[in-house]
C-alpha cells in the first residue's frame, strides 16, 4: 500500500526514531523492497539490461552480514494483484511511469528501471543460501506485519504502511539500515539501524491513541483510497497551524492532521467526525469504504506464515481466505506458489486473467521486446486456463467416428463451454503508452490433453516434449550441452528465430560468449572444480571483463543491441516460468550467470569491431570447447562426429516464410508426416525414444 508523503515526513524527523544495534534476533524482511533497494543503491547497471552477476554478489554480502550478527532472516514476497482491483489504477500508473523511465534511460537521461530477471536471481540466491522464504497470494504487507507481530521482532522494509502497523519489535526503514557497516568485535557484532515504533511516534502528538493511526492512513491517502475522498476532506477540515522547527521535515497536511486527530480519545468518535465533514448522500458508502481501509491495519494475534516457516508441509492458507479462482486449484500448484517456485504471473492469470509486462530499456520506436516471447506466454496461459480442454477435445473427436460417436451438431453445452477460446488481458508498451491487448491462451500442440490438476504427475518425458516443442528445439541439439545450460540454449535458439528484427551473427556470438563467461565464473568459485585454480580460465575471464562497458556510462547506448538483448531476456523470463510451471523438465539455470548487460554490450562492440570470438577465449581449451558446443547448439546442429546420427540440421523456427509454409502444410493443430525430415518434431512413436535421450530428473518428485 503506502501512505502518501509519510515516508519523507517521518524520515525527515529523526526524533521519531531510536538507534538500534541489530543482533541476535529474528528479522522479517519484505523481499520485494529488499531486492529493489539492493539493486538501485549499489550502482548496478540499469541501462544495458542489468548485471546479475554483480547483483548476486551484493545479495550474498547482505546475508553474510546478517549471519555475522546472528540475525535470522525470514523473507516474504508479494504475490499477485489484489482480486478486488482496488489498486489496479495505481499499478497501471506505475507501469506507464516505468515505460517513460525506460525511454529516458535509453536516451542517456535519468530513470529507474529494475532489470527483468532481478527477482529470479534474488529468489535463487535465497534458496542457495538456505534463507527461509514464502510468497503470498497478493500484497505481502499485512502478512509481514502479522508475522512480526506474533514473533515480536523487527521488520525490514521500505513501505510507509509500517509507520501505521503497531509492532512491538519496530520497523527498520532500509534507508537507515547499515548492513554494509557491521560494527564491533566478532562476539559482539551488530548492524547499526534506526527503529521506529508507533508508541514513540504517538508520544510526539500529545500521546494520541495509536488506534487512530489507521484512520489517519486511510484519510491521508494510500494506494487503496480514492484521491477525491482525500482532497474533499482536506478542503473542508480546519487543521491546527503547524509551527516550523529547525532541522525537521515539514508537512503541514500530515502534521496538522495528526494534531487534529490527537484531540479524539478513540477511533469511533474520530471516524464519525470525519464522516460528518465529508457529509453528502454517499455517507453510508464512505463509512463502508473507510471502515474496510481501517481494517487492513488490524493485526491478528497469530500469523499463518509462522506455521509455514516452522513446518513448510502445513497448509499455508485458509481456503476460505483464498480468491475464488484459487479454491479449486490443485494442492501442488498452491504449494509451489507459496514456496516461490512459481511467479506472481501465475496468480495474476488464474485470479484475474491479466498480466502487466515489465518495461525494459529498449528502442521505443520498435514494438515491445515482449512480443518475442508471445508464443511462450500463450502456452503458459493455456496450461493455466484450459485444463479441462481435454474433455472438450474428446467430445469433438467423437463426433466424426460414425455410429459409435456423437451425432454431428450434438455437442453438449458443457463441451461448447470447454472448447470456447480463453483470453488473457495483457498490458504492455506501444510506443510510449501502456496498451491493453487480449492474448488467446493456447494448449501445447503436442499434448493438448494436459490438465493443470495433474500436471505434476505427468511423466517428465511428456513435459519435456511440451517445453521443447514450444521453444521449437529437438533434443538431439542438446546432447553435448551440460544439463544446467539446456534451457538457456533452447531459449537462445527460440530468440534467434522469433525476434524481429533478427539478431545479428555477432550478437548471437556475444550471447553465447556471455553464457561461456558465466559458466567459467560459476566453476571458478567452486572449490572442488578443476577450473578453481586454472590460470588460463582466470586469464580469459579477465580478458572478457576488460571489454565491459562502464555501468555508469549513460550515453552512447546502442539501442539496436539493447532492444535485441531485451528480447532475449523476455524469452528467458518466459522460458523459466514455463519450465517452472511444467515442474522442471529441464534443470533451472542459475540466472546470475546467464546475463551481464555491460559485458554483452562490450563484447558485441568488440566482435563488430573485428575481434574473433575464438581469439577472446584463446589459451583456455575448456572455454573454446564450451563455446563451440553452445554455438553449435543454438544454431541447431551438432558437430561433424555426430552427423551420422542426424541427417540434417534442425531449423526449428526457421524463417518467417518457412514457418508460414509449415503451418499451411501441417495445419494449425500439429506437425505433418514430413516434419522429421525437415527437422521438426515427429508425431510418430519415434518421438518418445528421441526425447527420452534427454530425460532429466523431475524435480517435482522431490517435493
Amino acid at each position: 500500500m503506502g501512505v502518501h508523503g509519510l515516508t519523507s515526513y517521518v524520515e525527515g524527523n529523526q526524533q521519531f526514531f531510536t538507534d538500534l544495534k541489530l543482533r541476535n534476533t529474528h528479522l522479517v524482511i519484505d523481499g520485494c523492497s529488499l531486492y529493489f533497494r539492493l539493486y538501485f543503491t549499489t550502482g548496478l547497471d540499469q541501462i544495458r539490461g542489468g548485471d546479475y552477476d554483480a547483483f548476486a554478489k551484493v545479495v550474498q554480502r547482505f546475508f553474510d552480514a546478517l549471519s555475522s550478527c546472528n540475525v535470522s532472516p525470514f523473507v516474504v514476497f508479494d504475490g499477485g494483484m489484489d482480486e478486488t482491483d482496488k489498486k489496479f489504477k495505481t499499478l497501471r500508473e506505475r507501469a506507464q511511469s516505468k515505460i517513460h523511465e525506460a525511454h529516458s534511460l535509453s536516451r542517456g537521461s535519468h530513470g529507474s528501471v529494475l532489470p527483468l530477471l532481478t527477482r529470479e536471481v534474488f529468489r535463487q540466491l535465497l534458496c542457495e543460501l538456505a534463507v527461509p522464504l514464502v510468497q503470498c497470494i497478493s500484497e505481502a504487507d499485512f502478512e509481514i506485519a502479522s508475522l512480526a507481530h506474533q514473533w515480536r521482532c523487527p521488520v525490514l522494509t521500505n513501505d510507509s504502511d509500517f509507520y501505521i502497523f503497531d509492532l512491538c519489535g519496530g520497523y527498520l526503514p532500509m534507508t537507515f539500515f547499515e548492513w554494509d557497516n557491521v560494527c564491533s568485535k566478532a562476539s559482539e557484532r551488530y548492524i547499526p539501524a534506526r527503529r521506529f515504533t508507533v508508541n514513540r511516534f504517538c508520544s510526539h502528538f500529545n500521546h494520541m491513541n495509536k488506534q487512530l493511526l489507521p484512520l489517519f492512513a486511510v484519510i491521508t491517502g494510500n494506494d487503496y483510497t480514492h484521491a477525491k475522498t482525500t482532497e474533499m476532506f482536506f478542503s473542508r477540515v480546519e487543521l491546527p497551524i503547524v509551527p516550523r522547527r529547525r532541522g525537521s521535515q515539514s508537512n503541514p497536511r500530515i502534521e496538522g492532521f495528526l494534531r487534529w486527530l490527537s484531540a479524539f480519545t478513540n477511533p469511533v468518535a474520530a471516524l464519525e467526525e470525519v464522516l460528518e465533514i465529508l457529509g453528502g448522500k454517499q455517507k453510508g458508502n464512505l463509512r463502508k469504504q473507510l471502515t474496510a481501509g481501517i481494517q487492513d491495519y488490524q493485526l491478528p494475534p497469530t500469523s499463518s506464515l509462522a506455521h509455514f516457516f516452522s513446518n513448510s508441509q502445513l497448509q499455508t492458507y485458509d481456503p476460505l481466505k483464498l480468491p475464488a479462482a484459487l479454491t479449486s486449484q490443485p494442492e501442488w500448484l498452491l504449494k509451489r506458489i507459496t514456496s516461490g517456485s512459481l511467479p506472481p504471473l501465475v496468480l495474476d492469470v488464474l485470479v484475474l486473467r491479466r498480466a502487466i509486462l515489465i518495461a525494459q530499456v529498449e528502442n521505443s520506436r520498435l514494438p515491445s521486446s515482449h512480443e518475442a516471447s508471445l508464443n511462450i506466454r500463450k502456452t503458459i496461459y493455456g496450461l493455466l486456463l484450459l485444463r479441462n480442454a481435454m474433455q472438450g477435445n474428446a467430445g469433438r473427436g467423437q463426433r466424426g467416428r460414425g455410429g459409435g460417436g456423437m451425432k454431428r451438431g450434438a455437442l453438449t453445452e458443457q463441451a461448447q463451454r470447454l472448447s470456447a477460446p480463453c483470453f488473457v488481458e495483457e498490458y504492455d508498451r506501444l510506443e510510449l503508452n501502456l496498451r491493453r491487448t487480449t492474448v488467446e491462451a493456447q494448449l501445447p500442440t503436442h499434448h493438448p490433453q494436459l490438465s493443470l490438476n495433474t500436471l505434476d504427475q505427468v511423466a517428465t518425458s511428456v513435459k519435456l516434449k511440451v517445453l521443447l516443442g514450444t521453444l521449437g528445439v529437438m533434443e538431439h541439439v542438446l546432447q553435448l550441452v551440460v544439463p544446467h545450460l539446456h534451457l538457456p540454449v533452447c531459449v537462445t535458439y527460440f530468440w534467434a528465430h522469433s525476434s524481429t528484427p533478427k539478431p545479428s551473427h555477432s550478437l548471437l556470438q556475444c550471447v553465447v560468449l556471455g553464457l561461456v563467461y558465466g559458466e567459467l565464473c560459476r566453476r571458478k568459485v567452486m572449490l572442488e572444480d578443476p577450473l578453481h585454480v586454472c590460470a588460463s580460465t582466470a586469464k580469459v575471464c579477465q580478458r572478457l571483463d576488460q571489454l565491459r562497458i562502464n555501468s555508469a556510462q549513460r550515453r552512447g547506448v546502442d539501442l539496436g543491441v539493447a532492444h535485441s538483448l531485451s528480447q532475449w531476456q523476455s524469452c528467458m523470463w518466459a522460458g523459466i516460468y514455463l519450465n517452472q510451471l511444467l515442474c522442471f523438465p529441464l534443470h533451472e539455470p542459475r540466472c546470475a550467470w546467464l546475463f551481464s548487460g555491460t559485458l554483452l554490450h562490450g563484447l558485441e562492440a568488440a566482435l563488430r569491431g573485428g575481434h574473433q570470438a575464438e581469439s577472446l577465449l584463446a589459451g583456455a581449451p575448456d572455454a573454446l570447447q564450451l563455446y563451440s558446443t553452445l554455438l553449435g547448439a543454438v544454431q541447431g546442429f551438432v558437430p561433424q562426429d555426430q552427423a551420422a546420427h542426424h541427417t540434417a540440421p534442425f531449423p526449428a523456427a526457421g524463417t518467417s516464410r518457412q514457418r508460414g509454409q509449415g503451418r499451411r502444410q501441417r495445419g494449425a493443430g500439429g506437425r505433418g508426416r514430413h516434419s522429421r525430415r525437415r527437422g521438426g518434431v515427429s508425431a510418430s512413436g519415434d518421438l518418445n525414444n528421441r526425447f527420452g535421450m534427454l530425460t532429466c530428473e523431475d524435480e517435482s518428485d522431490e517435493d
